[in-house]
């Protein structure tokens, strides 16, 4: 337990442990999670007002705490393509930051999903937004009905009923990820906010597979997480991307050769994103259902 908080007091002050070491990430994922969900709990859900807005809170309040790991790591990309040549090979020391990112998102959606699950009788005011979306998504004939299950009051309006899953499937991650490249380009490594709000609606759906038990958080997961991973990823290499070139401007680095090496390798790393969506998409329609 020691070591456990040397690491997690060392990844606070020393973020360049990230890459080194990116599983260490998975537990300041779960501390940060849990430390957002516990002051947006004790402290907001009371505020009238605030209340109403818990869901943004929480993700707002984890991804201040989060930016340093963000920056850090776009930062630490950037200057791999002023140094590196060859995409091959910029492609492979990417890969060691999206192993991070990916270690810190998995620490998100197992911190919320256990507290969704411990704490029942808080998680309609707590993850009000993130119920909302995933009523949108999963019971769109029966949104209203869904969100009365859940402990929210109905909304009024309705939500279409999908054609072509695929499709719509796929162009709703399309949104996410241009959203994401935009948001990153924008300000860099402020995409986290985009990130962890996924983290937190993935929660979300795990806790409500498991219906309100941690025997069963590890099937939830299982559930979700099949096809979230490889989607979640995908959003990560778009922030990457964007990121990149963010920083590059601040750097003055989009300069003569320099310039068109830091777009070509965004360039590369927009169309694989845009690769893992279409497989992210294939496996939620037809490899996910045959498990479940």
């Amino acid at each position: 337990m020691n070591e456990l908080y040397k690491i997690m007091i060392e990844m606070f002050i020393k973020p360049k442990r990230a890459e080194r070491k990116p599983w260490e990430l998975f537990w300041i994922g779960l501390l940060y999670s849990s430390i957002s969900l516990l002051l947006v709990s004790l402290v907001f859900s009371v505020d009238t007002v605030l209340s109403q807005y818990s869901g943004i809170l929480l993700v707002t309040f984890c991804m201040m705490i989060s930016m340093p790991f963000m920056y850090y790591i776009i930062k630490l990309e950037e200057g791999k393509d002023v140094e590196i040549s060859g995409s091959g090979r910029l492609l492979k020391e990417h890969s060691k930051a999206l192993k991070a990112m990916m270690w810190l998102f998995l620490g998100f959606v197992i911190g919320f999903s256990f507290w969704y699950i411990v704490l029942p009788n808080s998680t309609p005011t707590t993850f009000n937004a993130q119920i909302e979306v995933f009523c949108s998504i999963n019971s769109p004939e029966a949104y209203n009905s869904c969100l009365a299950e859940h402990g929210l009051a109905s909304i009024t309006g309705n939500v279409t009923s999908k054609v072509n899953y695929f499709m719509s499937i796929f162009s709703n991650n399309m949104m996410v990820m241009i959203f994401t490249l935009l948001f990153s380009l924008a300000f860099g490594a402020g995409a986290i906010f985009i990130l962890i709000w996924n983290a937190s609606v993935i929660a979300v759906a795990v806790g409500v597979f498991a219906k309100s038990s941690l025997v069963n958080l590890p099937s939830g997961l299982f559930r979700y997480l099949i096809h979230g991973l490889p989607e979640i990823s995908a959003y990560f290499v778009a922030a990457l991307a964007g990121g990149i070139i963010s920083v590059a401007v601040i750097r003055k680095d989009l300069r003569g050769e320099r310039m068109w090496r830091i777009l070509q390798d965004s360039l590369i790393l927009i169309i694989l994103a845009v690769f893992i969506l279409v497989v992210a998409g294939l496996m939620e329609v037809y490899l996910t259902p045959a498990f479940f």
